[in-house]
């Protein structure tokens, strides 16, 4: 019945395959490394967050959620996997906001952490914090032709994101998105990168279960960085 009610969109979009600029684009940021200062907020939630894990689980392997909204995805991996410590990360206070927990409260091998992922990941990198697991689970795909610098693949910090390391896995319902990903880390990595159709047991996000019940095919990727 969920599905008669579902009315979410396939992005759109102008562009039919891989965007004939992303090659140019990724050796511009391969050549140039992404230097950006880094905001005061970010600075303090990055060292608040880290000291966090060194309270709670500091030897426990780093599960990543980036973008994680709400944070069930956050949540959900967290419960999922006791022995791993989940930072969950997006940059809207809104969103990490919402009480999504009710009275269960949240997981203790859990840290949703309100920051631009575009400092966080760089800070990461330069406190030698690496994950055993990222995930990046339906990012905004920003599908028109001009848009490409805001897809995380044409992001001036995707190099360093990259960098950060572990069993990286991608979702989205725009299968260019994902194809333009796996070309940027093959690109980047020379790792093999593949788009494959995917159909979870279960939704791990609020945007996969809208997006299965919309009937959308959904796309993933999942490489050893």
């Amino acid at each position: 019945m969920a599905a008669m009610h579902a009315s979410s969109r396939i992005p759109t979009s102008a562009q039919t395959g891989i965007h004939e600029h992303l090659a140019t684009l990724l050796e511009r940021h391969r050549a140039a490394p992404f230097r950006k200062p880094y905001a005061d907020y970010n600075r303090a939630a990055f060292a608040a967050s880290c000291e966090h894990r060194q309270r709670t689980a500091p030897e426990a392997p780093l599960i990543l959620d980036s973008c994680c909204g709400v944070g069930a995805s956050s949540i959900a991996l967290a419960l999922a996997n006791p022995g791993h410590y989940v930072i969950g990360v997006d940059q809207s206070a809104a969103r990490l906001s919402r009480n999504i927990t009710g009275k269960a409260g949240l997981p203790p091998n859990l840290d949703l952490v309100r920051a631009d992922l575009v400092d966080f990941w760089r800070l990461m990198l330069a406190a030698n914090i690496r994950p055993a697991r990222h995930y990046l689970l339906y990012p905004n795909p920003w599908p028109k032709i001009g848009h490409l610098s805001r897809r995380w693949h044409g992001h001036p910090v995707f190099p360093a994101m990259l960098e950060l390391g572990g069993m990286f896995e991608c979702r989205s319902n725009w299968r260019i998105y994902i194809e333009e990903l796996c070309f940027a880390i093959e690109r980047l990595t020379r790792r093999p990168a593949v788009c494959q159709p995917y159909a979870p047991d279960a939704a791990l996000t609020p945007f996969e279960r809208k997006y299965l019940n919309s009937g959308h095919a959904l796309y993933r990727t999942r490489v050893l960085l």
